[in-house]
C-alpha cells in the first residue's frame, strides 16, 4: 500500500482491514521515500508484496500546482516509475494505480468517458500533475502489452471524507465550504459569500466509497484500459452551499459573486463501465458529509488542544 496515509490511502487500508486482510504492508514517508529509486527496490526485495494499491502522489490545489509544476512532474513521475516498475521486477500479482479526473481534456464532453483520454487540451494550472498521471497510466498499459503484467488503472472523480484537507485557501470546494459555514457559525457571520453564479455542476464521492471500488476492481477487473470511478450524480454549487449549511447548523444568508468566475459549467464522470460490471456506491451525498464534517470538528478540537 503506497501512500495510506492520504485520504484515499487510509481509506483503502479500512477498506482492508474491514474485509480482514491482516498482512498489510505500509511505510509512511519517514520510512521509504518513493522518489528514491534504490529504496523502493530495496523494499520490495525485502517486503515481497503480491498486490499493490498504489495511491501515493504529491498533490496540492490550483495555487500550489500552478506554482510548482516541475516538482509535481517530477516528483510523480518518480513515484510511479519507482514502484511499477519494482512491481514488475518483483513479480507482483497485480498493481492498482490511482489517477485523477483531471487526466481528462478541460473542455471535454460530459459526462466525460474513458476514450477522451488525449482528445484535447489540459487545464493549464494542472497540467504538469495531469501529465504524470497520464504517464502512469500508459506505464501500466505498456507493462501489461510487453510483459503481461496485471496492472490496471482507475480514475476517481472529485473526492472528499475522512482527514481531507480543510485549509482556508489550498483545499477543495467541498471541504472548504464545510470550514467557511462553519467559521461563519461560530463567529455568528449574517452572510456567506460565494465566488460565482452557482450554477456549475460537480460530482463527488466518499473515500471510503472509492476505497471499496478499489478492492473490488482488484477482484474483478483485469482491463489494461483505464476506468472510471464515480457516483453518476450531480449537484450545484447553489444546492451545494445550500446542503452544507443545513449539516453544518448555519442559518445567515447564502449569496453569490458573479463577477467572480465559475469554473468549468460541468465535470461529470460516465462511469458506466464500473457500474456494469456490478460497482455502486454507498454513501449518499448528504451522509458522506455529515460523516467529513464530524471529521473536521474532531481535527479542529485535536488542533485547538
Amino acid at each position: 500500500m503506497a501512500g495510506h496515509r492520504g485520504m484515499v490511502g487510509s481509506a483503502i487500508v479500512r477498506a482492508l482491514r474491514r474485509q480482514g486482510f491482516t498482512n498489510l504492508i505500509l511505510a509512511s514517508r519517514s520510512e521509504l521515500d518513493l522518489t528514491d529509486k534504490t529504496q523502493v527496490e530495496a523494499f520490495f526485495t525485502r517486503e515481497k508484496p503480491e498486490f499493490v494499491f498504489l495511491a501515493a502522489a504529491k498533490v496540492g490545489g490550483i495555487l500550489a500546482n500552478n506554482t510548482y509544476p516541475g516538482d509535481f512532474l517530477y516528483d510523480n513521475l518518480m513515484i510511479q516509475n519507482n514502484v511499477i516498475h519494482a512491481a514488475f521486477k518483483h513479480g507482483v500479482e497485480k498493481l492498482l494505480f490511482l489517477g485523477s479526473s483531471c487526466i481528462y481534456p478541460k473542455m471535454a464532453p460530459q459526462p466525460i468517458k474513458e476514450e477522451y483520454l488525449l482528445t484535447g487540451p489540459l487545464e493549464p494550472t494542472n497540467e504538469a500533475y495531469a501529465i504524470a498521471k497520464i504517464a502512469g497510466i500508459k506505464l501500466c498499459q505498456a507493462y501489461y502489452k510487453q510483459h503481461g503484467c496485471r496492472f490496471i488503472s482507475a480514475m476517481p472523480t472529485n473526492l472528499y471524507g475522512y482527514g481531507d484537507n480543510y485549509h482556508p485557501e489550498n483545499s477543495h470546494v467541498l471541504p472548504a465550504l464545510l470550514r467557511r459555514f462553519h467559521e461563519a457559525k461560530i463567529e455568528n457571520k449574517q452572510e456567506v459569500a460565494i465566488w460565482g453564479s452557482g450554477k456549475p455542476l460537480r460530482e463527488f464521492m466518499f473515500s471510503d466509497d472509492l476505497a471499496d471500488a478499489c478492492l473490488f476492481l482488484m477482484e474483478n477487473y483485469d482491463d489494461p484500459e483505464l476506468i472510471n470511478v464515480g457516483t453518476g450524480e450531480e449537484i450545484s454549487i447553489l444546492e451545494l452551499a445550500k446542503l452544507t449549511a443545513e449539516i453544518v447548523g448555519y442559518n445567515g444568508k447564502i449569496t453569490f459573486d458573479a463577477t467572480k468566475p465559475d469554473g468549468t459549467p460541468r465535470k461529470l464522470m460516465d462511469s458506466s463501465r464500473l457500474h456494469t460490471l456490478g460497482f455502486r456506491h454507498r454513501i449518499s451525498l448528504r451522509e458522506g458529509m455529515a460523516l467529513t464534517y464530524a471529521d473536521f470538528l474532531k481535527q479542529t478540537e485535536l488542533a485547538e488542544r
